[in-house]
């Protein structure tokens, strides 16, 4: 029996009471070599890799001693699908609720775990997480609707795998010579950050499986073949139960599906990927084509808890996806033509220093995309992509309502001509937006905080896909304080904790020496021209040296 895509390594649940842990951890350089190619160096803790994976009960606290112990790069830990309620600068976003760990520098991350469901944690510094710095992190929940239904719980990750660290690979991506775009292509597709996994499962049990996609880049298809599956959560929202055959998880998803294996054990043997093993002697079968099966539409899930749709929108934020060339030649990323660009000040520094001016979006500048939302108000965001590529967008601190995605090459989203709202529409964290189509997603203001919104594909948020939702900033001001730890991180960093995205404290609304993104390409020159313009110096190089010879 094949298991396709990327398998993780397993580990069985355990049912706690609520506790904390702790964790002492030095993010540092180690090697490794997953897919038996090339060893390269990667990021792990406390010099293993893969880094541990993370096993909760709701209701533990973590307290987690994250040190910088890579000596060349910053670092941060980004807790994926954590809602950080009322610990919003626990979030791990730099330049957002946080500031870069600087090497050397320790940060105390400490917040209380009052969700349940599959989740993953990974730096959220700058094109990092890719060089290993990512893992699954589970919650059980004690009252868990399917509870009794099966006998063992699995994580299996999926990845994509570069033998390339990212700093090289950013610094060819977002460059004139690829004036395209083209993003870097995976060396390798890893389950449990191997390609020679196999997991021991028995004859007529039931297992759990936790499926997470911590890859960069790569849609991931999975299967288990002559196996039906059984979702019954998504991104930490628990279903009802639906079956399917095969599974499309985009980057940053999260599955968990039940699988009833078969009595007949004569032959369960996976692909390069990875292996159900009933019967160790037997021979590996040959992969089904893929083209065999059609993946479940996420938007047909239901909630388990019946939540009915939200009101109308109180406020819309509309978002225009585009891909474009700058004045230095590369291609970026664009919500209604700006690139998001890091601010002087993490916005939630600026919220707490801003006074009466917090509720003003100018003050956190103009190319971190920001919106401003009142304080339990219903907003939709509706995107449409002007791409011809699919997105997976992930909400901090939410989960959303998918109250509408459209089909490929739909165009925009018409708000007079659509298709009626689903009375209890599936909410997740993690939505792909089809090519050339649109979405609409629904949430209630009711976490006050510093959200990004961002698409998940790393090369396309290091590009600048990203908008920033500053939600309820009075509430803000009232209720978050910052650790002093957090301060002293910054001070490490050299990175200024007042003031608006350009650091001004005196004019807030004076956003003079803010970053901006680069600078348009000059009147009359297209992706195309630049393309032509390289090729024919490259040709131009090649002449001169063919007559020099």
């Amino acid at each position: 029996m094949l298991l396709h895509v990327l398998l993780a390594s397993a580990f069985h649940l355990l049912a706690v009471s609520a506790a904390t842990i702790n964790l002492d951890w030095n993010i540092t350089w180690v090697l490794a070599n997953p897919d038996g190619l090339q060893e390269r160096p990667v990021i792990g803790i406390n010099g293993q890799w893969p880094p541990p994976v993370l096993n909760f009960t709701k209701d533990d606290r973590i307290v987690a001693n994250v040190y910088n112990g890579l000596g060349n790069e910053s670092t941060s830990i980004h807790w994926h699908g954590m809602y950080q309620n009322g610990t919003n600068y626990m979030d791990g976003a730099p330049g957002v609720t946080q500031c870069q760990i600087a090497p050397g520098a320790t940060m105390i991350y400490n917040f209380t775990l009052d969700q349940t469901g599959t989740y993953w944690y990974h730096s959220h510094t700058r094109g990092q997480y890719p060089d290993g710095l990512r893992q699954a992190l589970l919650i059980e929940d004690p009252m868990n609707p399917y509870a009794g239904q099966y006998d063992v719980s699995h994580v299996i990750t999926l990845s994509d795998w570069y033998h390339e660290q990212m700093p090289t690979l950013l610094g060819r991506f977002l460059a004139k010579t690829n004036p395209t775009g083209a993003e870097p292509v995976p060396k390798a597709a890893l389950m449990n950050d191997t390609q020679n996994l196999t997991l021991s499962v028995e004859s007529g049990k039931t297992y759990l499986f936790h499926l997470v996609n911590i890859g960069a880049f790569a849609t991931q298809y999975f299967w288990i073949e002559d196996h039906t599956m059984k979702i019954v959560e998504v991104d930490g929202i628990w279903t009802e139960a639906v079956e399917t055959s095969i599974i499309q998880i985009s980057s940053a998803q999260r599955y968990s599906v039940l699988v009833t294996m078969k009595n007949d054990t004569t032959s369960l043997n996976p692909n390069v990927t990875g292996w159900l093993v009933y019967n160790k002697a037997a021979e590996n079968p040959a992969p089904t084509d893929l083209t065999k099966f059609n993946p479940y539409d996420d938007f047909n899930l239901l909630p388990m808890d019946g939540l009915g749709i939200f009101p109308d929108a109180d406020y819309t934020v509309t978002l225009d996806l585009t891909m474009n060339n700058l004045g230095d030649g590369a291609n970026y990323a664009f919500f209604n033509g700006i690139s998001y660009t890091t601010p002087v000040v993490p916005t939630l520094y600026s919220v707490l220093s801003s006074g009466v001016g917090a509720s003003n979006p100018l003050v956190y500048g103009t190319y971190t995309n920001p919106h401003v939302l009142n304080k339990d108000s219903i907003v939709d965001i509706v995107l449409n992509n002007d791409d011809k590529g699919k997105h997976p967008f992930h909400l901090h601190g939410h989960a959303f309502q998918v109250i509408y995605r459209s089909d490929q090459d739909a165009g925009h989203f018409d708000p007079g001509n659509h298709s009626a709202y689903p009375n209890t529409p599936m909410r997740r964290d993690t939505v792909a937006i089809r090519p050339g189509g649109n979405f609409v997603l629904r949430f209630k203001a009711d976490n006050p905080g510093i959200w990004l919104f961002h698409c998940h594909i790393q090369w396309h948020m290091d590009a600048g896909l990203a908008a920033t939702m500053i939600e309820a900033p009075f509430d803000i001001q009232k209720k978050l304080s910052i650790p002093e730890n957090h301060y002293q991180v910054c001070n490490a960093s050299g990175t200024q904790i007042s003031g608006n995205a350009a650091g001004n404290k005196e004019n807030f609304l004076d956003l003079t020496g803010e970053p901006e993104q680069v600078a348009n390409l000059p009147k009359g020159f297209t992706a195309r021209g630049i393309v032509a313009l390289v090729f024919s110096c490259l040709a131009a190089i090649v002449g001169l040296v063919s007559i020099f010879w």
